[in-house]
């Protein structure tokens, strides 16, 4: 089987309650533009490492099936197409979760998107981006509106956004007021964004007492260059694992007893005071 440049397989574990264990592998990775083929065999590969690894859920960054900058009418071609089955396919036979980025169409329109599909291949969850980025996406996609998109899985309360959503710290703690212990972010963060990564993603982390998988795009796609520095966080802010700039799966195991110890000893959530923020 193939392996990563840079591959950063070992599982690091954040508490002790093996009860409440959920390990997460996310997948910094390239996409082949505008061959969901190709990206579809290499996801397969990828998801039977992963599961081989023990990880119960893998990460694919945002738009990872089509191509992210491929223009807007190879993208509503290509959403015609039933890629979350073809997921779900892989998630069976790889028995394994996986949020994957792509288009969808809902409604008439296109949404830059990522569905939670269970290692049964059933879709337990469909995420539309909230918060468009810049003209790229405006072009090309319709704005998602819901709250907060929650899903279950194993025992833990999992969160779903995409790229720029994970910026505005009031999604963030509308999720984790729903009751969310663990973000998963599909994103195509590019240059010169490395803030992302380095300081808002570990103040999220810590200011909602989650922890944070986000899986991100490497080299360059058009006239885009991405940052990589994929990273799963704990619910104190610090990195369990950070990519570099080249091709990663990482894996971490995060323990949600611990997350609801640190809300505990943290109690952000339980002393904000929304009535004044009005």
């Amino acid at each position: 089987m193939p392996r990563f440049a840079g591959c950063q397989c070992n599982t690091v574990t954040l508490g002790h309650n093996r009860a409440m264990e959920l390990t997460i592998a996310a997948w910094q990775t390239s996409s082949i533009p505008g061959d969901p083929d190709a990206n579809l065999r290499r996801l397969a590969e990828t998801a039977r490492q992963a599961s081989a690894a023990g990880a119960d859920v893998l990460v694919t960054p945002e738009m990872f099936l089509t191509g992210y900058n491929i223009g807007a009418s190879a993208i509503a071609e290509l959403a015609q197409r039933d890629l979350t089955g073809e997921v779900a396919d892989i998630a069976r036979q790889a028995e394994i979760a996986i949020v994957a980025g792509l288009p969808v169409v809902a409604d008439g329109q296109v949404y830059n998107a990522c569905v939670f599909v269970a290692e049964s291949g059933e879709v337990r969850a469909v995420h539309h981006k909230v918060h468009l980025f810049g003209d790229l996406d405006r072009a090309v996609f319709a704005a998602g509106s819901v709250p907060c998109t929650l899903v279950e899985h194993r025992g833990a309360q999992l969160a779903m956004m995409i790229c720029y959503d994970v910026e505005f710290p009031e999604y963030v703690r509308s999720a984790a007021v729903a009751g969310a212990e663990v973000l998963l972010v599909p994103t195509a963060n590019m240059q010169p964004f490395d803030i992302v990564p380095r300081t808002i993603l570990p103040a999220r982390a810590w200011e909602n007492q989650l922890a944070i998988a986000y899986a991100n795009h490497v080299g360059a796609d058009g006239d885009l260059l991405y940052t990589g520095l994929s990273g799963i966080f704990g619910p104190d802010g610090e990195a369990l694992m950070m990519a570099g700039r080249s091709e990663s799966l990482l894996i971490a195991t995060v323990d949600t007893a611990q997350v609801q110890a640190d809300r505990k000893a943290n109690p952000y959530l339980e002393d904000r005071r929304p009535d004044v923020y009005r």
